[in-house]
């Protein structure tokens, strides 16, 4: 069984167990960053519902919910579909017609998982269904309950193509599945849209770190879709076995170590995710290094030195610029601006989708706010917000561009990089992602470009300094792209993109360069009747 799940495992990588955070995966050999460190296609892996009718899902179009980019994908495919294919009709059959909805990305990437039990792949090791605690014994019985309705099965017979003779083998198989599920990964676009879910149990022996070494997507690396998806490993930094692991007693230095969550977050929130999803507790270096200040939680100096402060909790009293040792004055102010904006974050995020201009009306409102009372660009909550709200002015720039709504948008990337860039590596694939998205933006073309541009420094900038601005932009971010999606991927699809970019920003400079020239050459140039 142990076989199954660890075959793909590359030569430079092995399977080594640490008393600190158990079975993970070893670097034998130097792993320079922006190498691929494991590069397969997901054991399993299903759309999310909103992407059924968007997105090819490798699979039939007689479902007439899902559909295909190509036939070879829906014949490559066929043999794992054909189950879920079934199960949509009969779903569709059993559920009201004006209020049909398709079941949940989890339940669906279990039938495509029991079309791979049915073909004798092995999905592997669960967890013993006698020492569950009981909060996951109940979601293992909904879990059951949904898929069995969802597969249209009545009796227990209809259960043994699939090897499960009783119903202490469903459990098995739900508690081995659940296990697995519980170490999804969010199906991603080239440029970390979430349009899914995926599974490997391969994958999933990478251990966890907030402060992580690899990172894990799909670039797209190929332009065969007939491979894809790809997920990938990707190195951030070099990771060395040459390196003195003894150096720290809460991380492994060459143990290659992915995140779970979301790293932005506070620590405080980044331990209760684990906790809540995969119960532990988090040992790495950033959850328990207190004597430096987390730009997570981080405001400005209140004597504008330039310094930042703790950000105030009900945890002290005092609070204080580690640079010039000002003292916070008035620290309830701050805590309340901080519950406000987690409150609004919660709030606009829960209605994004169907209630769009009500969010971006919460973010707009509620960031000056935060930035008023000190916060740091890369301060949670003002950071997800600042990305939520240039997610919103994105969704609303048309072909009828107005001029201050690019604006807006292009300042609002910049200060959601600047906070990025604070927290994350460069070469991270979030931070690359940001970075490529402001200089995409600066590339749009001006409705109205201000031929003579104020004196004081503006951004952005209008003319051709905003053409220089996107290529020098462009040009960065395909640097961090190279690394956070491979260097052997060629930054992966929207690296792939950015290159064309650059090359056509190049061009257009060049042009503008040389009218520059030859008009500086016509006015040194004496003429003949003068």
């Amino acid at each position: 069984m142990e076989e199954t799940v660890y075959h793909g495992i590359p030569e430079n990588v092995e399977v080594r167990i640490s008393a600190i955070s158990g079975r993970g995966l070893w670097a034998k050999n130097l792993i320079k960053a922006g190498s691929v460190i494991i590069s397969l296609r997901p054991y399993s892996f299903a759309l999310a519902s909103r992407c059924l009718d968007s997105h090819c899902s490798s699979c039939c179009t007689g479902c007439h919910t899902v559909r295909y980019c190509n036939t070879t994908c829906q014949t490559n495919d066929w043999s794992l579909h054909r189950l879920e294919c079934s199960a949509l009709r009969k779903w569709a059959k059993s559920a009201p017609s004006k209020n049909l909805s398709v079941p949940s990305d989890a339940v669906r990437c279990w039938v495509e998982s029991c079309g791979r039990k049915r073909r004798k792949v092995i999905i592997g090791v669960g967890l013993d269904r006698h020492s569950l605690q009981p909060r996951f014994v109940e979601n293992n019985t909904h879990l059951a309950h949904s898929l069995v309705r969802y597969l249209g099965l009545s009796s227990p017979g209809e259960l043994s193509e699939f090897g499960i003779l009783s119903a202490g083998d469903l459990a098995d198989l739900i508690s081995r599945v659940s296990t697995v599920l519980t170490n999804t990964f969010a199906l991603t676009s080239p440029s970390l849209t979430p349009v899914g879910v995926s599974v490997s149990p391969l994958v999933a022996l990478f251990n966890h770190s907030c402060d992580p070494g690899a990172v894990i997507v799909f670039p797209r690396s190929s332009r065969n879709y007939a491979e894809e998806p790809q997920m990938q490993v990707i190195a951030l930094r070099d990771i060395s076995p040459n390196e003195e692991a003894t150096l720290s007693l809460t991380r492994d230095y060459y143990q290659i170590l992915t995140s779970y969550i979301d790293t932005t977050l506070p620590r405080s929130l980044r331990q209760a995710a684990l906790k809540e999803t995969y119960d532990f507790t988090c040992q790495c270096e950033l959850c328990h290094d207190d004597n430096k200040i987390d730009p997570r939680e981080s405001i400005w100096c209140p004597k504008s030195c330039g310094g930042m402060c703790p950000a105030p909790s009900d945890e002290s009293e005092i609070y204080q610029c580690v640079k010039c040792r000002a003292v916070v004055a008035t620290p309830g102010f701050i805590i309340d601006a901080l519950r406000i904006g987690q409150e609004a974050l919660e709030k606009a995020t829960s209605i994004q989708d169907t209630d769009h201009d009500r969010a971006l009306q919460l973010t707009t409102n509620i960031i000056p706010i935060l930035v008023s009372a000190g916060l740091t660009p890369s301060c949670h909550p003002l950071l997800a917000l600042i990305g939520l709200h240039k997610s919103f002015l994105l969704s609303s720039l048309s072909a009828d561009i107005a001029q201050e709504l690019l604006d807006e948008t292009i300042r609002t990337a910049a200060k959601h990089y600047m906070g990025l860039s604070v927290i994350l590596c460069d070469g991270h694939p979030v931070r690359a992602v940001a970075l490529a998205e402001l200089g995409k933006l600066l590339a749009v073309d001006e409705p109205r470009p201000v031929t003579s541009p104020p004196t004081n420094i503006a951004f952005p900038p209008s003319g051709p300094p905003r053409l220089k601005a996107a290529y020098e932009t462009l040009v960065r971010a395909r640097h961090e792209l190279i690394i956070g999606f491979g260097r052997n991927n060629d930054g992966g699809e929207l690296g792939r993109n950015i290159r064309e970019t650059v090359v056509s920003l190049e061009k257009e400079l060049g042009v503008w360069t040389q009218g520059i020239h030859n008009t500086l050459q016509d006015c040194s140039t004496p003429h003949k009747n003068e």
